[in-house]
This record gives structure tokens, C-alpha cells and sequence, in this order.
């Protein structure tokens, strides 16, 4: 749920935030088209990775007045692009994709014809996404804060929403 006292943050917290998912609604689809129309679902999460990265440097570049400006831009972008370079394209295609191929690996091994249809792996990834979101952006938000962040002293997030309040 979002702090109403926190502004929106349209790549994160709407529905622009299902962009950074294409791949895994390509990778759902995997067994049943080809692989270069996988291959451009990924393209369209990486445009959205992105355009979150390119939007959250500017906001910086644009308030910032400090000394510290070309780092913080730096910081918040590297930031930015770790955080939806894991929570929207690395973690969760592979997590759709591993779905996906033991839902196949089950119907191998079951003799029910009903169970076979090839459409059933898709279904189970596409119905998987909603569920997986959440507990991704959680996660490596988490990790990031005891890892990259607390190396690098910097928490971009933090800093994102003291300068739009600036706006």
C-alpha cells in the first residue's frame, strides 16, 4: 500500500509499473512462439528500465544545485538501473521461465490428456505475474538497502522523494 504521504512514483507504484513485466508475458508464451517475439518482449522491459532510469537522473539533475550533483545523478541512475534491472527483467524472467518449464516438465510425466494442453504453461506464467510482483520489488529493494546502498551510501529512493517534494 502507498504512504499518501509519499508522491506517486509513476514507474513503481501505477500501472506503467506492468511495462517492466513484457518479458515475462513473452517468456509465458515461450513455448508456444517463436523466440525472437520473446526476444522482443525483453525489449520492451529494457525500454522501461530505461526510461525509469533516464526519468529518475533527470529529477535529480533538475533540483539538485549542490557540489554533489554529477554524483548524485550518477548514483541515482546506477541506482534506478540495478533496482528495475533485477525486479523487472533478470529475477522475474527467470522466475516465469522456471514456472513455465516445470508446468511442462509435469505434464510430461502425467498421463492425463486434458493436463497436455500446451496453452496450460502460458496460462500458469501469465496468472503467476500478479503474484510475483510484489514480492520481487520487496526483495530486492531489501537486498539493495543491505548491499549496493549501504556500500555506496546512497539511497536513491530517499533522495528522489525529498527533491520532488522540492518541485
Amino acid at each position: 500500500m502507498i504512504d499518501k504521504s509519499e508522491k506517486i512514483d509513476l514507474y513503481r507504484d501505477t500501472s506503467v509499473r506492468y511495462l517492466g513485466y513484457a518479458n515475462e508475458v513473452g517468456e509465458a508464451f515461450r513455448p508456444l512462439i517463436p523466440k525472437s517475439i520473446v526476444w522482443l518482449s525483453y525489449i520492451i522491459s529494457s525500454g522501461y528500465v530505461l526510461a525509469d532510469t533516464m526519468d529518475k537522473g533527470y529529477r535529480v539533475y533538475k533540483i539538485d544545485q549542490s557540489p554533489q550533483k554529477t554524483k548524485r545523478v550518477v548514483l541515482s541512475t546506477t541506482d534506478t538501473l540495478l533496482w528495475q534491472s533485477f525486479a523487472s527483467v533478470i529475477i522475474p524472467g527467470l522466475t516465469i521461465n522456471r514456472i513455465c518449464m516445470l508446468v511442462q516438465y509435469a505434464q510430461k510425466r502425467t498421463s492425463s490428456l486434458g493436463l497436455k494442453n500446451p496453452w496450460i504453461p502460458t496460462i500458469i506464467g501469465l496468472v503467476s505475474i500478479p503474484f510475483i510482483i510484489h514480492p520481487i520489488d520487496y526483495a530486492v529493494e531489501e537486498t539493495m538497502n543491505v548491499t549496493y546502498r549501504k556500500w555506496i551510501g546512497h539511497y536513491s529512493k530517499l533522495e528522489s522523494n525529498k527533491f520532488e517534494d522540492d518541485k
